[in-house]
């Protein structure tokens, strides 16, 4: 990555206390959610959590803020919306 591109990113946040509940900065978007799966496009790629009873209590996309609870099992990254903005089918990139 470029000094220009990472000079591009803005800030992403992810705060999990007690793997109950968390807050998620730099959302761009909520793809799907929920009870065991929340699907975010984040300023630093794609966002899954997995769990159980997930909730999204708060959506502020022009803050770009999520407020998630629920007992989370499983937190993990992908890069799949660099590749979607080529043209690349997100969900095959996601789930290679």
């Amino acid at each position: 990555m470029s000094m220009e591109e990472r000079a591009a990113q803005k800030n992403h946040k992810l705060v999990v206390n007690n793997r109950k509940t968390s807050l998620v900065t730099g959302v761009i978007d909520v793809l799907s959610f929920d009870l065991n799966e929340i699907l975010l496009e984040t300023e630093q790629g794609m966002l899954m959590v997995k769990g159980t009873d997930l909730h999204v209590n708060r959506l502020s996309l022009e803050k770009g803020e999520v407020d998630m609870s629920g007992n989370i099992d499983s937190i993990a990254y992908s890069d799949a919306h660099m590749g979607a903005k080529q043209g690349e089918n997100l969900f095959s990139k996601l789930f290679r």
